[in-house]
């Protein structure tokens, strides 16, 4: 069996989210896989090893209150980085924007750092004239 790109891997791991189908992350996932959520701020909560990972992907998957949906998705090498959005609700302002920082090795995900926007202000840096 040849190993998976990662334009293979992304857009494998993509389709599921996009199709509800949490199966399509079957060896996928490293068994050392290392993700970090986007919540709780500002660190995320840190997720260690292929059935941990795999279950908690599984579960936003399954969750029918939210859909996620790849923007724009960027390979560079082992490296990918996936624009997205997080709808959570009916209401105009019931998502979120994100991106998700994911290396792949092995044609397997091994990392995947979550950030998105946050709700609220965040204090800009003092004494900036930057408009």
């Amino acid at each position: 069996m040849s190993v998976r790109t990662t334009v293979e891997v992304i857009e494998r791991f993509n389709r599921a989210f996009v199709r509800r189908e949490a199966d399509l992350l079957a060896d996928l996932v490293a068994e050392d896989c290392v993700m970090e959520s986007v919540q709780p701020a500002p660190t995320g909560e840190r997720v260690v090893g292929r059935a941990a990972c795999t279950a908690w992907w599984a579960a936003l998957i399954e969750d029918r209150g939210g859909q996620f949906t790849p923007q724009e998705v960027i390979v560079a090498g082992d490296r990918a980085t996936i624009l997205w959005h997080y709808r959570f609700g009916d209401g105009p302002t019931d998502w979120v924007a994100g991106v998700n920082v994911m290396r792949v090795a092995d044609g397997r995900i091994v990392e995947a750092l979550g950030f998105s926007k946050t709700a609220g202000e965040v204090p800009l840096a003092s004494g900036s004239d930057a408009a």
